[in-house]
């Protein structure tokens, strides 16, 4: 193996996990790689353009909240501009029989969204990284000892060498898609293919309009419904209402032939005419992301599993290292869970002694 191929650290993921690892690795020092499978960064941060300059809609991750101090802190020293989710109106309530409105916003709390997308986030800790750092279209197809003391991850490109190993992925489609041999011990197998996927169960639909037009008649865009296809709707438009739009999810199952007319046939009968005929419509199906969710994503319902303490403990004689919101002890699921998570698997490899960049993390919120 060439010594290009050999690095301090291999990073499996370019989601917010993975980049935080890596923007936390490099800034202390070490020679860190992040591989990613698909041919963009992110992961379920994933945004969609729009006509509106600097805005986008989100089809993945989309809030952070009040205590998310590294999503705030991010955002902050690197001016990606956020703002307050639209809270104001009244709430739909739709039965089986009928639609009822609700007075007041039962359905949103006090949150903050990013004018750019989530994606930014993403964006934003990849420029930190050095630019050969980051490979693309790389996916990791196993991870095995190599019997000099570190890691080998092979991928289709080739092989390559890391004394340690982040696997910034959710478990269950790490043990699905990669070949770990039976170096796993049995109860870390079985914690990981029972653990959920946050969001890997849920398409998330997002009808951009001219306007928000529901504002003018006093609702909030936030919507329960008994009858779906979508089971809860909210108001996704941007600062002042530009771009203007409505997101909500429906139980992946739901999503087949016909879906796109149901959906919004549904918003119609919500919002009235003008909502059923949005200028798009996106239909992010996360159950369907090869690399995102497994093929047992729908059976995965144990939410308790999330943060289990197993996941503290590295693996394959502690080189091996869980970082996904999955793994996170607090804010599990939210992009705050995600970057901490990815801190955290930096902070294990650093504090192996006598290592190069063994000095502590530089955090992705303060790196560059």
């Amino acid at each position: 193996m060439s010594h290009q191929d050999s690095h301090d650290v291999i990073v499996v993921g370019g989601g917010a996990s993975g980049l935080a690892a890596a923007t936390a690795l490099d800034a202390a020092g070490r020679d860190a790689v992040c591989l990613e499978a698909r041919d963009r960064i992110g992961g379920r941060l994933l945004s969609a353009a729009t006509s509106h300059p600097e805005r986008a809609l989100d089809l993945g991750a989309t809030w952070f909240w009040d205590g998310e101090e590294r999503v705030r802190a991010l955002a902050a020293h690197s001016g990606i501009e956020t703002f307050e989710q639209y809270l104001a109106g009244d709430t739909l309530l739709q039965e089986t029989t009928d639609v009822r409105r609700l007075r007041g916003n039962l359905v949103d709390a006090p949150s903050r969204r990013f004018a750019a997308g989530a994606q930014s986030i993403a964006t934003t800790l990849a420029a930190a990284l050095p630019a050969e750092s980051l490979r693309l279209n790389t996916p990791v197809t196993a991870v095995h000892p190599d019997g000099q003391g570190g890691l080998a991850v092979h991928t289709p490109a080739g092989s390559l060498r890391a004394e340690h190993v982040v696997l910034a992925l959710p478990p269950a489609l790490a043990l699905e898609r990669i070949d770990f041999g039976d170096a796993l011990p049995a109860d870390l197998v079985r914690l990981g293919r029972s653990t959920p996927v946050w969001m890997g169960a849920v398409a998330k639909v997002v009808a951009h309009y001219p306007t928000a037009f529901w504002r003018e008649e006093g609702l909030a865009g936030a919507v329960i419904s008994r009858t779906g296809p979508l089971q809860e709707i909210h108001d996704m438009s941007g600062p002042d209402g530009r771009p203007a739009a409505l997101f909500g999810f429906a139980h992946a199952s739901t999503v087949r032939p016909g879906f796109d007319q149901a959906v919004t046939a549904q918003l119609a009968q919500l919002f009235g005419p003008a909502a059923g005929t949005p200028e798009a419509l996106h239909v992010q199906n996360w159950s369907a992301e090869r690399w995102t969710s497994p093929s047992t994503v729908e059976r995965l319902a144990d939410y308790s599993l999330f943060g289990h303490p197993r996941y503290r403990k590295p693996a394959l004689d502690g080189r091996l290292h869980w970082a996904s919101t999955e793994t996170a002890t607090e804010n599990a699921g939210h992009i705050e869970g995600a970057l901490a998570a990815g801190e955290r698997a930096a902070r294990a490899v650093l504090a192996v002694p006598g290592v190069p960049g063994s000095r502590g993390v530089i955090t992705a919120t303060t790196s560059r």
